[in-house]
């Protein structure tokens, strides 16, 4: 689930790079893919009601998770069981929040966190383990948003949506704003965008980090069109 964002996001966010990583490959990055449906779109006030992320590593699936989640306080409005499909009735049973994310945090340790729209997503996961007093292991974070934005110009997109990007690049799974679905669509569009970037020269995780630059797309093309 994505929802308007008051900051421009960066494409990778909390960036922790070590020596010896810096210039890995970007075929030999883990990465989760990760999407939320949630009660509202406040992290602190709404509550997560599904978890899914898709695990993969040089353009393969090496795993999946998938969860409802009950919430604990908030109530899943009518507009919001109209989006999502998630009732009450579908996650009265379902385990909380407390028992899901330390799951959710062991398949996903090491790894690189993907998201579309990834402040929301993380925030709402980030607020949950401040609030249960867990360890947030600040991963570095990638925004497929802003990767998007930096090599799909809108005149080849209305705007930089899923459903958009997806339509677009013709994605096998479509997202419908269910968690799983909705990550392994944005696994999908990942690939693609790392398929634009490497016209661009960008082969690394290291130098992905650059495309938070202002007129980034612009300098990469003179400098790659100059070799």
């Amino acid at each position: 689930m994505t929802a308007p964002f008051d900051r421009a996001p960066s494409a990778l966010h909390n960036t922790q790079l070590s020596f010896d990583s810096l210039g890995t490959p970007l075929s030999d990055v883990t990465f989760v893919i990760v999407d939320l449906e949630t009660t509202g779109t406040r992290a602190g006030q709404s509550e997560i009601t599904e978890i899914g992320a898709v695990k993969t590593r040089g353009g393969e699936v090496i795993g999946e998770f998938q969860t409802l989640v009950k919430p604990e306080h908030s109530v899943i409005s009518p507009f919001v069981a109209r989006l999502t499909g998630i009732t009450h009735a579908m996650v009265d049973d379902a385990p909380s929040i407390s028992s899901v994310l330390p799951s959710f945090l062991e398949f996903s340790i090491g790894a690189v966190l993907v998201a579309h729209n990834a402040p929301f997503d993380i925030g709402f996961l980030r607020s949950a383990c401040e609030r249960l007093d867990y360890h947030w292991p600040a991963p570095t974070v990638l925004d497929t948003v802003t990767l998007a934005r930096r090599v799909v110009g809108r005149d080849e997109v209305r705007n930089h949506k899923l459903s958009t990007l997806a339509a677009h690049f013709g994605t096998q799974v479509e997202p419908d704003h269910r968690a799983l679905s909705d990550a392994r669509a944005t696994g999908e569009l990942l690939h693609h965008l790392f398929e634009r970037f490497g016209g661009y020269g960008v082969t690394t995780l290291e130098e992905l980090s650059t495309v938070r630059q202002s007129g980034w797309a612009k300098r990469q093309a003179k400098s790659h069109l100059a070799k």
